[in-house]
């Protein structure tokens, strides 16, 4: 986190489901946010949309935005196929002629639009395509099982489940108990809020475990914890495979598995989501293979919870799996890190010794 001053994009689609990479921000780094775009919701504050944090004005108009103060434009909202909305252009147009920084998370590279980096060129701004990725990534080696630091990587019975944000909360409780720990992003949405990683879902299905591996090697020196931000569900039909490439790439020590309780289906209601202890028994089993990596705790996500209702899902978690189980946005990730703490009490799990001729 630094010391930008930025104005969120999120025009139409300022909610906490539809506006993730807004949200995440406002809740990570409030003091580098200056305002939302949003005309749908202009006039109210961020604290009134989203229930949480400080109350930061929502302006209606790129004009009130740059009255702000802002030096980034941050485009807060993944599109439905990764393209830059017709009516956001203007926008974009607008703050880099005002010579702001314009950080896009978007599939499609707004610094390989001729027409905006002109204007940037012009005006001497930046664009910053948050999911550009290195062309020297390698294949997976299993390095990462070799580093010092504990690994945790954050699993998750669905997509858009809240594997960034338990990771964020683990790492903030583990710095709080006095541990160092870094968060290590895999998307977006954590790159542009802190720490060294790179968009996962942008490399090429060969070397996406090779670019975990790297994350993981690049965050662990002088580190006591590295939580790894999880990705897609190994059970999706859509995003498995990226799952599967960050277990292996990563090579955790252990998994905290994250689940909406309230979520009996996934978001595309494809598939039921099985039993909890299904879900253990498979991430366990898909790991151990090359290295164990036991599912020490459940992050709840309970943002429709109340706190009683998520104490109540807690229990009844437990008593289900044996595992500890807490909604660390609202109680604080420290239980979830004293999960990890304690199975790591024995040693680091170590890899599983190559087949011959492997």
């Amino acid at each position: 986190m630094g010391d930008r001053r930025v104005l969120i994009l999120a025009e139409g689609r300022f909610t906490p489901l539809d506006a993730k990479t807004a949200t995440c921000v406002i809740r990570y780094a409030p003091e580098e946010v200056v305002g939302v775009l949003d005309s749908r919701t202009a006039g109210r504050t961020t604290a009134d949309v989203l229930g949480f944090g400080p109350p930061l004005p929502i302006v209606g108009t790129i004009e009130e935005g740059l009255a702000l103060g802002p030096d980034t434009l941050l485009i807060g909202v993944a599109p439905r196929g990764g393209a830059l909305p017709p009516a956001w252009r203007a926008v974009v147009a607008k703050a880099l002629e005002a010579g702001l920084t314009v950080a896009s998370g978007l599939h499609t590279f707004l610094g390989d639009d001729p027409e905006l980096v002109a204007i940037a060129e012009r005006s001497g701004a930046r664009i910053v395509d948050l999911r550009r990725v290195p062309e020297d990534l390698p294949v997976a080696s299993r390095k990462a099982a070799l580093v010092d630091a504990t690994v945790v990587l954050t699993v998750g019975t669905d997509c858009n489940v809240g594997k960034m944000t338990a990771a964020m909360e683990l790492t903030l409780a583990a710095r709080r108990m006095g541990h160092r720990a870094v968060f290590a992003p895999t998307g977006q949405t954590g790159l542009f809020v802190d720490g060294k990683g790179l968009v996962v879902d942008r490399v090429i299905a060969d070397f996406v475990a090779g670019a975990a591996e790297r994350i993981v090697l690049e965050n662990a020196p002088g580190q006591d914890l590295v939580f790894v931000e999880g990705q897609g569900s190994l059970l999706h039909p859509g995003y498995s495979g990226v799952t599967l490439a960050l277990l292996h790439g990563s090579m955790p020590d252990a998994q905290i598995l994250v689940h909406q309780p309230t979520r009996t289906r996934t978001l595309n209601d494809e598939i039921e989501i099985m039993p909890l202890p299904a879900w253990i028994a498979l991430h366990e089993r898909m790991a151990g293979y090359l290295k164990p990596a036991p599912v020490v705790a459940i992050a709840i996500n309970g943002h429709d919870l109340d706190e009683a209702s998520a104490r109540e899902w807690a229990e009844r978690i437990t008593r289900e799996t044996g595992l500890p189980a807490v909604d660390p946005v609202k109680f604080g990730g420290e239980p979830l890190v004293e999960a990890v703490l304690t199975a790591m009490g024995a040693g680091k799990p170590a890899p599983v010794r190559a087949a011959r001729g492997g």
